[in-house]
């Protein structure tokens, strides 16, 4: 089994030594290890300084593209080259590397898709008292947008199967952990968190900058990816909502003709009416979406087999198709 440890790298020239020297030589179960490093358009020497350092795989992507882009260069280099596990790691040495062995043991065993590491945010010690809030608020917004437990939503620390790699898309440019998560969700993939350690803090985080920056992407990342997923329990519930808001006015200018003075509020009755029109259309574009959705999920199934076809080409460890 070849497993493959991927490190999105930006500007980490003077922390990537740290890194990749703490990580596994060899693991039980795991007959090769390779490390890859995606230089995401660094200014400075972080490529030289990652080639320097004899690993089998470095690239460097033309433009900074963000996180998000560099983890899923990451998955397309691993799967060409043959990799049945990939770990995400962090290039600024945030995660314990000994943990690695946590991560992939319940892949190899069959138990998950996807193992993520759980840093114990409640209790984590290196983020503030409204940070620890914070993710535990977005974890179980995850958790009820995924239909899983997600203790620890936005850690990067994570092993992935090559089949789920083959089956994950990341649409958003801002990161990977929400979307991956909600996606797998969606698709009943299943997903294992495992306890790990974390370093010293060495420097700020650069994905969050600021809490309302933080907020305000993540908002959208998780709405647009739910909403991609769930399309009809979305615009089903923001008609039932316009709808019973329509209901209430109508009922508000019902109350008062009874009593003899509906002329004074023809405007709730006129709103009322709006907002029931609206709140039918929202439904009908919901129902729109969901057949929509259907499309994609042919799409993303095609893709899916399409990017195994042309996997098998270049290596032999892909199983035939199941077409069920």
């Amino acid at each position: 089994m070849k497993l493959i440890i991927q490190i999105p790298a930006y500007n980490e020239a003077e922390l990537l030594p740290t890194t990749i020297q703490a990580l596994p030589k060899e693991l039980p179960n795991i007959d090769i290890i390779e490390v890859l490093v995606v230089d995401d358009g660094s200014t400075d020497r972080t490529a030289e300084v990652a080639e320097s350092l004899g690993l089998h795989h470095v690239v460097r992507m033309p433009r900074h593209t963000g996180l998000a882009g560099a983890f899923v260069f990451g998955l397309e280099y691993c799967l060409k080259n043959g990799a049945d596990l990939i770990v995400n790691t962090d290039a600024d040495n945030q995660y314990n590397a000994e943990d690695i062995q946590l991560l992939v043991e319940p892949i190899i065993t069959g138990q998950a898709d996807i193992v993520v590491g759980d840093r114990g945010i409640a209790e984590l010690k290196s983020f503030s008292t409204s940070k620890r809030l914070l993710q535990r608020f977005g974890s179980w917004i995850i958790a009820q947008a995924s239909g899983a437990d997600t203790p620890d939503a936005t850690s990067g620390f994570r092993a992935i199967s090559r089949e789920a790699a083959l089956r994950t898309l990341v649409l958003s440019e801002y990161s990977y952990t929400l979307e991956t998560l909600i996606q797998a969700g969606a698709r009943r993939m299943k997903v294992a968190y495992v306890p790990v350690q974390t370093n010293p803090q060495t420097r700020p985080s650069r994905l969050m900058r600021s809490m309302p920056h933080y907020i305000a992407n993540s908002s959208t990342t998780i709405m647009r990816a739910y909403t991609m997923y769930r399309p009809l329990r979305v615009f089903t519930i923001l008609a039932v909502l316009i709808i019973l808001g329509g209901l209430a006015l109508g009922m508000r200018f019902t109350y008062f003709y009874i009593l003899g003075r509906g002329a004074g509020h023809v405007q709730s009755l006129i709103l009322s009416a709006v907002l029931l029109i609206v709140g039918f259309q929202v439904l009908l574009i919901g129902l729109l979406a969901d057949l929509i959705g259907f499309n994609r999920q042919i799409l993303e199934e095609l893709l899916y087999r399409f990017r195994r076809s042309e996997l098998s080409g270049e290596d032999s460890h892909n199983t035939p198709l199941n077409d069920d």
